[in-house]
Order: C-alpha cells, then structure tokens, then sequence
C-alpha cells in the first residue's frame, strides 16, 4: 500500500479528480435546469389545483408535496450520478492501492446468508448492499461490502423504516483450516429462561445446534460467547493468546459490535458502523479530505479483519490495527 494520502494523490487520483470538473460543473447544470422546467411546468397546474373548481384541502397538499418531491429528484439525478462517479474513482485508486479491486455494485452471496442464518444479522424487512472490496489482502481471499438493513415498523400513517444493522459484512479464507462451525458474538445475546438467566448451554440455527464453549480465560466471558459444534476445534481456534487478542481487538473497536461465524474453512464477520466510503461529492475542495477519510476507514476494517485470521499455527497476523477512531 502506498503510504497515506500522498502516495494516494502522487498516484494519479489527483491528476484524475482534476479532470473531472467539467463534468461535475455540466451535472450542477443539468440539474438546476431540470428544476427551472419542472418548477415551470408545476406552478400553472398547482395554481389552478388551488385557486380554481373547489378540490379537498388535503388532495391539494398531497399533489402540491409530490410535485415538489418529484421535482426535487428529477433535479437531483445528475448530481448524484456525479458524485457517485467520484466516489467510484476515488475507491477505485483506494483499493488499487490496497492490491484489491473495488465496485460500487454488490450482488451478496453465499456469505451473506450465512450471516442470516447464524444471526450475525437481524431479520430485515429491506435491504441495499453497496462499495465491494474483493480480491486478495495479505494472501487471503477477500470479500467485503457495506450492508444496510431496514425494518418497517408501526402502522397507518405512523408506518416507518427503522435501520436495523448498517456496516460491513467480510468474508475471508481463514488462515489455517478447519472442518466445525463456530459462531464468536457479544456475550448476553442468548440467554437462558426468557432473555432472564445466565448465557444459554446451546443455540440452534435452522436445526444446526451449537453448544456453549467454556473459556478458562477470566476476561473472555464478560464480553463474548463462543458457541461450536466442535468443542475440540473450537478450542483450538480460540486459544488462550487469541482470546487475548480478540480483547484488545474489542477495546481498540469499542463502538463498534463484532459478530464472526468461521465456517467451512472461512470466517465471515459482520461489524455495525457508520455509513462508510462515501468519498464522492460536488466540492473539488473536499476530495482530499473524502479520499483521506475513505483510505482511514477500509484500513481500519481490512486491518480488524486480518487481525482476528491465522497462520498455520494459529498465531494471529501480526500488522497495525488503526485505532477506531479511524472509522469517522
């Protein structure tokens, strides 16, 4: 990886957002015409919907709301296609920097229902799946895309959509092999009598039961649980030096939920954060400090997720693990 923000413009982003401001100042002409016709085209309808043959008051407001609403996206559109291509450059070089590839459109695979399944996410009424970071980091295959799920809730006039779990999903080669599923989540998830006792014995998934894996270890318990249909591989992947690590990894991160599922050889981990790589805008001023604030955060999460992977020997890999600062 080049080093930070330097070797990232030097590289050629910056010759490259340079080019592309004749297209973001065609996009904010575009746009402001789009609004100029359709204001035009609206205000005769609405005026005769107002002052004209008597119509119920709330039809006007509804008509007058959608025309302004409708106007406000047709206008809009250039400008968002604008500041995604921006964003799509500046990742791009991001990952490229990285030794990965990056695309802005995501189809989940295998993984993501894997995460389903063992509850790394919660149930979900709509979903959007964006920026994809894929290929290979420090000689494992890699995966990684942003996920945001919704919830519809209330009802009538009060219905809404409630974020239930926006962040990451990776899916990595894990870095020694294993044949057992195991889930790694916040301890109290699963507990026993009604959500009232202590941590369950086992949890099942689809009719796949894992049962609880004790930890000698006096830390490891109050912050996660680790369940396995494999007690024996389980204790293997989760030895007393990772767990230590796995605590440190906990602190450095400690706004951030981490929930893995290693599985088939694999682990995937889904982390809540922030919407993250939003890189793209209109103002040439801020591309610096977009790209700067991107490069941060694919660091921080790439870094997290080669920092909870092996060796051969189960030694965790060693590299520097930004602090989770580095997520704004």
């Amino acid at each position: 990886m080049r080093n930070g923000i330097e070797g990232l413009m030097q590289g050629g982003l910056e010759q490259w957002l340079a080019g592309q401001a004749d297209m973001r100042e065609g996009a904010k002409k575009q746009a402001t015409s789009r609004w100029t016709w359709g204001a035009a085209i609206a205000m005769p309808v609405l005026a005769f919907l107002w002052f004209g043959p008597a119509i119920d008051v709330e039809l006007r407001l509804f008509a007058t709301l959608a025309a302004a609403a409708l106007i406000a996206w047709w206008g809009y559109r250039p400008i968002d296609a604008a500041k995604q291509a921006i964003k799509i450059g500046i990742n791009s070089a991001i990952a490229a920097s990285f030794g990965v590839a990056y695309a802005h459109e995501v189809e989940p695979g295998a993984e993501f229902e894997a995460a389903r399944t063992y509850g790394l996410v919660p149930g979900y009424d709509r979903s959007n799946f964006e920026d994809r970071w894929y290929g290979n980091l420090q000689g494992h295959d890699f995966n990684l895309y942003e996920t945001h799920l919704e919830e519809q809730r209330g009802s009538g006039k009060n219905r809404r959509w409630v974020t239930v779990f926006r962040g990451p999903v990776i899916h990595m080669g894990f870095g020694r092999s294993f044949h057992s599923t195991t889930l790694l989540e916040r301890a109290g998830k699963h507990r026993k009598w009604l959500g009232l006792g202590g941590a369950s014995d086992h949890v099942s998934f689809d009719g796949h039961r894992l049962d609880r894996v004790d930890q000698v270890h006096p830390a490891f318990g109050e912050t996660f649980a680790l369940y396995s249909d494999d007690q024996v591989e389980a204790r293997v992947l989760v030895h007393p030096t990772y767990i230590e690590h796995l605590l440190r990894l906990e602190s450095a991160f400690e706004a951030q939920e981490l929930r893995a599922l290693f599985t088939r050889g694999e682990v995937i981990i889904a982390v809540e954060a922030d919407n993250m790589f939003e890189s793209g805008a209109m103002d040439a001023s801020a591309d610096r400090a977009n790209a700067e604030r991107a490069q941060r955060q694919f660091s921080a999460i790439s870094g997290l997720a080669l920092a909870i992977n092996q060796n051969e020997r189960g030694r965790v890999i060693e590299g520097n693990l930004p602090p989770a600062s580095d997520f704004s």
